[in-house]
């Protein structure tokens, strides 16, 4: 093992994967010459040369449609956006060219495609570059949504991603580059689609992703000083969504929150709730609670943004209700 930051295994993830796979190819804004936004590939221009790593130019639209093609002609293009709130402008490219075109000609065309989108609030952006549109894209049958929360996760999950042959939406949150975990050395992959216990417990379980994966794990180390064993289950995937390991989990706490950084209206955490209804209700002794963004475009007032934005204390407060 060894400690990287997420930010590092990403970067790793591409890395190796273009070294292994000459099809691999980088394209979006600043990927090249300056390195990417978040300096995810700085260094890989004069690597690995402009013919696999291509500037672009601000045209979301024009990035997924050049990868899809490439995608469909041979190469495993690798799609950086900016942030996620652009992928609203290639959302056609998206969810009625990558997500439709293998099913709509038969499996006579595939497109394994990865989209990498930044997304998530608590940098003072504005209200129209933090937003968690995650739920939005799993809607759609034939796209693959990913939103790991660890740097274990980030660098197995992307290296997945670039191999399997659908097309794959990987979700980075904005505040999470920086966060340090253990990561395999050498070659290793995770399993799309597979959730995981990020922590045991036997007192309730929260079900949850991406950044607040690391404030739950944080809520929990404050819960066991009370005496609460709180289970973690990482859902790392939207899309396909896993809910075995959740469901075992109630099936033996019997209790639930549901923590997500998008709005709780039509959310993630709607999904998640509705399925635990379906499948373990006779086990639940208590409601589902959900912890989510305020319903409010997120303001860019910092002390603002942070009222709005779920916190420890939130998931701390709806951990004891339902106990």
């Amino acid at each position: 093992m060894t400690q990287l930051t997420i930010r590092e295994a990403i970067s790793q993830a591409l890395w190796e994967e273009m070294e292994r796979d000459q099809r691999v190819i980088i394209l979006g804004e600043e990927v090249g010459l300056w390195g990417g936004t978040y300096a995810v590939t700085r260094g890989f221009y004069d690597h690995f040369g402009p013919e696999r790593v291509r500037d672009t130019p601000i045209a979301e639209g024009v990035i997924v449609g050049a990868a899809n093609g490439a995608a469909m002609a041979g190469l495993r293009p690798v799609a950086e956006l900016m942030t996620i709130n652009f992928a609203f402008l290639a959302m056609d490219q998206i969810v009625n060219g990558a997500a439709k075109i293998h099913y709509m000609f038969g499996g006579q065309f595939k497109v394994p495609v990865v989209i990498r989108a930044v997304g998530g609030g608590g940098r003072q952006l504005g209200a129209t570059h933090s937003q968690t549109p995650d739920a939005v894209f799993a809607h759609f049958p034939g796209l693959k949504v990913v939103a790991p929360g660890t740097p274990h996760d980030a660098k197995g999950l992307l290296k997945a991603a670039i191999r399997t042959d659908d097309p794959v939406l990987f979700i980075e949150h904005a505040t999470l580059y920086q966060t340090k975990g253990e990561v395999p050395e050498g070659d290793f992959v995770e399993p799309i689609g597979v959730s995981k216990v990020q922590r045991q417990g036997s007192d309730v379980t929260i079900i949850t992703y991406s950044k607040m994966l690391q404030l739950s794990l944080q809520a929990a180390e404050q819960l066991a000083l009370e005496g609460v064993q709180a289970e973690i289950i990482d859902l790392r995937s939207l899309r396909p969504l896993d809910m075995g390991p959740a469901l075992a989990s109630v099936k033996r706490t019997n209790r639930a929150v549901v923590v997500e950084e998008g709005w709780r209206s039509f959310g993630v955490g709607a999904e998640v709730v509705s399925r635990l209804h379906e499948e373990a209700f006779d086990y639940l002794d208590a409601p589902v609670k959900r912890v989510a963004q305020d319903e409010v475009p997120l303001p860019y007032n910092r002390e603002l943004e942070q009222l709005a934005l779920p916190q420890i204390d939130d998931i701390l407060a709806a951990v004891r209700e339902v106990l």
